[in-house]
């Protein structure tokens, strides 16, 4: 049996892995994973009680942090990443505790998708925004909601350009994983980056492994995290065209997702379930290859086919609480969304009480616009991952079957 391998580097993305290993050699004290040096280099001469209440953000930085040096295999640019995403989530806290929490209403409630990693989420996500009355958040909203709100047309696309030293960085060390999962400064993102400020969010595991926080992050309450990031939509918000939202992660976190979005609809994708582990794992594979360079697939395999087992039991639970009907949930088939979607799509319209509109030349502009393969076929099967088809299709029988 071959397992899968990383894919080879480029001598320039070896030359940066290179020269980052060299300096962390010659100033180890700038790699390290400690705490206390992350919040002053994050508060700078900034008051330490503008981070808030520290019982909301102290333990999952450490949590955090901690499995990253204990777990996470490391080389040199995946700690200074941490470490960097470390800094970046205190500055992010700092910044929206100055600006006044508000629940006013963010409009009509959001269209949220979600479903394991690999369901066809980014596919609909991406189709569903190119619709003129529908507004899905681009990477640097997420990263820098502040930064946007009140901005002029000029002062946004400044600050998406900036944004994209970052993307053009992960595809110089990384090209392989636009094969995987395209990326770009103006392709709509997932919310799990807009939630990093509070040091509870899943989106964390998906590049750097993390068994150890991600453990106890399953034992941790998510409805401050999520009532943070309808802050962030609140800050963004400066017109009238519906949010439309997208995250794997929110399998795992129903009640509070309806919590800080009564009334949303949430359209939940369902794929074969050995398409979805293998390709999940796939993807957490090459994603953690730009941070280690020491990934085992069988383990990746083993914690995507727990983490799926775990999101879709909770998901699962929720249906059969009462707080399930604060929301409109809308179960979609794989098969069904690739081979006729404009089906799916009049679906979706109708529960989310919006007028279908000419959804063939929808899907035909965006065919157009996002060949599909364009850049590279991504090819994985299950036992690149030492995963048995069998006994996933056992193992995950009770929570593949959609609805209660």
């Amino acid at each position: 049996m071959t397992l899968w391998r990383p894919p080879q580097r480029t001598p320039q993305a070896e030359a940066i892995y290179a020269a980052a290993e060299a300096d962390r050699a010659t100033r180890p004290h700038a790699y390290a994973l400690d705490p206390g040096p992350i919040i002053a280099r994050a508060l700078r001469d900034t008051d330490p009680a503008e981070l808030g209440d520290p019982v909301h953000w102290r333990e999952g930085l450490e949590r955090y942090l901690a499995s990253a040096h204990d777990d996470g295999r490391l080389n040199a640019v995946g700690t200074r990443m941490v470490r960097d995403s470390a800094v970046a989530a205190l500055r992010a806290r700092l910044a929206m505790n100055r600006l006044a929490h508000t629940n006013r209403p963010l409009g009509q409630p959001p269209i949220i998708i979600t479903g394991g990693w690999r369901t066809g989420t980014t596919f609909l996500y991406r189709l569903l925004a190119t619709d003129p009355r529908l507004r899905a958040p681009l990477p640097a909203e997420l990263a820098v909601p502040w930064k946007f709100a009140g901005a002029s047309p000029q002062r946004r696309e400044e600050l998406i350009r900036v944004g994209s030293a970052a993307n053009d960085l992960l595809n110089l060390l990384n090209p392989a994983l636009a094969t995987v999962h395209d990326h770009s400064p103006r392709l709509p993102e997932e919310c799990v980056v807009a939630m990093n400020s509070g040091f509870r969010n899943w989106g964390f595991s998906a590049t750097v492994r993390l068994d150890c926080y991600s453990h106890w992050l399953a034992d941790q309450d998510l409805t401050g995290t999520y009532l943070s990031y309808r802050h962030v939509l609140a800050t963004l918000a400066a017109d009238s065209r519906r949010w439309l939202l997208k995250a794997p992660a929110h399998t795992a976190e129903p009640p509070s997702l309806a919590a800080a979005f009564p009334g949303a609809c949430v359209i939940f994708l369902h794929r074969d379930i050995v398409q979805t582990i293998a390709s999940g794992a796939s993807l957490f594979c090459v994603f953690r290859s730009t941070y280690s360079d020491h990934v085992d697939p069988a383990d990746v395999g083993r914690f995507q086919t727990d983490q799926t087992e775990l999101w879709l039991r909770r998901a699962h639970a929720f249906r059969r609480t009462p707080q399930a009907g604060a929301i409109t949930i809308l179960d979609i088939a794989y098969d069904d969304l690739v081979h006729d979607t404009p089906a799916v799509l009049h679906r979706i319209y109708t529960a989310a009480g919006l007028t279908p509109g000419d959804s063939t030349s929808m899907i035909d502009r965006y065919h157009a616009a996002h060949p599909r393969n364009a850049q590279g076929t991504h090819h994985y099967a299950a036992a690149d991952f030492a995963l048995d088809e069998a006994d996933l299709r056992t193992r995950l029988a009770p929570w593949t079957r959609p609805g209660p």
